[in-house]
């Protein structure tokens, strides 16, 4: 009969994020596979595990594969582990699960720590719908196609980024998607964790003076559904102008008057600001 490979949580950031379960499991596994098995050893010690690691990650999956299935058909159990959060996301466990599914082997899980799932908890942004985009591609032509696929993706988006490629990511975001909201996210569960709430052209004017440090989850904003006009654009221009006689600015009243009437708020903004410069000329003259 076979043994069974454990997909087990590994913590993010707190060792205290390691659940029972997956210490357990951890514990009575007959191997482990870890994306760096010097890391694993750490989080091991820690807990005064002590169990024969196996390396298995992106450029040694395919010779790992060939070791651990054989295990596994013969009887030994094998827990999967990255160096943090949950394996097979956004990981080369991804393939090894299947190779299981297509031997027989049963596989299981200890869920833990995801810092996709606790980087939109945090977000403020909206979290019934998203989607989970990895890391954008460095290659030219299979990053803009990638971008381009996401402009108008209408659920949150998440994706993961490095600090040394954090400001030009965000250049792209901004020229491919215009201005969104944008919650950015590190060191997620460690004393200095760090949600910056801000628009695309806000973050990437405080990192391009502030160096970034630490991975960051970027969650972002949604392309706003397509829905019909509901009030006629002079409504609608005339509630941009009620809202910035209340003390609010004309990008901000453009923002809130197109929540309310469906009218893009670029419209709404550009609109108004040409119904501006008319009043301001004397009789006869053109914009």
């Amino acid at each position: 009969m076979a043994g069974t490979l454990y997909l087990v949580g590994t913590p993010i950031g707190n060792l205290g994020d390691l659940s029972p379960r997956a210490r357990e499991i951890l514990s009575d596994v007959d191997f482990i596979a870890a994306e760096d098995t010097r890391v694993t050893l750490k989080l091991l010690n820690h807990f005064g595990i002590k169990k024969p690691l196996l390396s298995y990650y992106e450029h040694n999956k395919v010779e790992s594969a060939a070791v651990i299935l054989p295990r596994l058909l013969a009887g030994e159990s094998c827990a999967l582990v990255s160096d943090a959060g949950m394996p097979a996301i956004s990981d080369p466990g991804e393939q090894l699960v299947r190779l299981c599914a297509e031997q027989g082997i049963p596989v299981s899980t200890a869920p833990g720590p995801s810092a996709v799932i606790t980087a939109i908890a945090l977000s403020g942004l909206p979290t019934q719908r998203f989607t989970f985009e990895g890391f954008l591609s460095n290659a030219g032509k299979n990053r803009r196609e990638h971008l381009e696929s996401l402009k108008n993706e209408h659920r949150t988006m998440v994706l993961y980024e490095a600090p040394h490629k954090l400001v030009a990511t965000l250049e792209d975001l901004l020229e491919t998607l215009g201005d969104r909201d944008v919650a950015l996210c590190r060191e997620l569960t460690k004393l200095h964790e760090e949600v910056r709430r801000a628009t695309l052209a806000q973050a990437l004017e405080h990192y391009r003076s502030v160096a970034p440090r630490g991975e960051f989850v970027l969650v972002i904003r949604g392309a706003p559904e397509e829905k019909g006009p509901r009030q006629s654009l002079e409504e609608a221009l005339a509630l941009v102008e009620s809202y910035r006689a209340s003390g609010l600015s004309l990008k901000e009243a453009a923002k809130k008057a197109a929540g309310e009437t469906g009218r893009s708020r670029n419209d709404l903004y550009h609109a108004s600001l040409i119904r501006s410069k008319e009043e301001t000329l004397p009789t006869g003259e053109e914009i």
